[in-house]
């Protein structure tokens, strides 16, 4: 049997190719992998407030998912990106006994015929 620890978790959620950023209950940054550091340089960074790259007229809608979110729903659909080409989706993150400890914006990438085969890593890259 496999033991997952916190080294473990880190090399999973850095092999992932959609940025992470966990933010605890208190919109405090508490993680980003490495595409979001990639993606968010210093702009991002942990032990800051959500709301220094957020800003403040977000907070209402945030706090509205983190409600949809207490009253059992998973993944919301956020908004569609008309800059990036990307649909963005609220992610609720939920402690062992259901709790919903943090959250994370999930943002997919734009697929076309055209870049329908190509990796996800190698399309963040480019942005």
């Amino acid at each position: 049997m496999i033991t997952v620890d916190e080294t473990v978790m880190r090399g999973i959620l850095d092999a992932y190719p959609y940025e992470i950023v966990f933010v605890d209950r208190t919109h405090t940054v508490r993680y980003l992998n490495r595409t979001a550091r990639r993606r968010y340089g210093d702009v991002v960074k942990i032990g800051n407030s959500l709301f220094n790259c957020h800003n403040e007229r977000t907070r209402p809608k945030i706090e509205a998912f983190l409600a949809r979110a207490d009253a059992g729903e998973d993944e919301m659909f956020e908004t569609y990106n008309t800059q990036t080409g990307e649909r963005e989706f609220f992610v609720p993150v939920r402690g062992e006994d259901g709790t919903v400890i943090g959250y994370f914006e999930r943002h997919e990438k734009p697929w076309t015929a055209e870049n329908a085969a190509e990796p996800v890593g190698d399309y963040w890259k480019k942005k």
